[in-house]
């Protein structure tokens, strides 16, 4: 079983920046998680939760067209902690943003798929004001 705390989340003008942090224990111990497929997703009142960026087991990334540009998703080097910096943040990037982690996959596209996920954190609330 593995347990994901996100944090990073706060209120910020549009145009400005905050990072993400989404770290990986098991049994209360700090545990890698890079084999995993991992992804940020993010959900906003009344809207369907919506997939924002992944990286497979190799490595490889995706983002939605939405963030393209201006998020990145990134590990440290332990594999310990999954990472979102959000830069250009825009008013319509408000959403509760969650971390999960899947089944090691090299596929991208399974890691796309909201079900290859079955680790999910509490959620981290991100509002951008105009």
């Amino acid at each position: 079983q593995v347990q994901l705390v996100e944090s990073g989340g706060g209120s910020v003008q549009a145009g400005g920046s905050l990072r993400l942090s989404c770290a990986a224990s098991r049994f209360g111990y700090t545990t890698t998680i890079g084999s995993y497929c991992l992804g940020w997703f993010r959900q906003a009142p009344g809207k369907e939760r919506e997939g924002v960026a992944n990286i497979d087991t190799g490595s490889t990334t995706y983002y939605a067209d939405f963030v393209k540009g201006r998020f990145t998703i990134s590990q440290d080097n332990a594999k310990t902690t999954l990472y979102l910096q959000m830069n250009s943040l825009k008013p319509e990037d408000t959403a509760m943003y969650y971390c999960a982690a899947g089944r090691p996959s090299y596929s991208n596209a399974y890691c796309r798929r909201a079900d290859a996920y079955n680790y999910w954190g509490q959620g981290t609330q991100v509002t951008v004001s105009s």
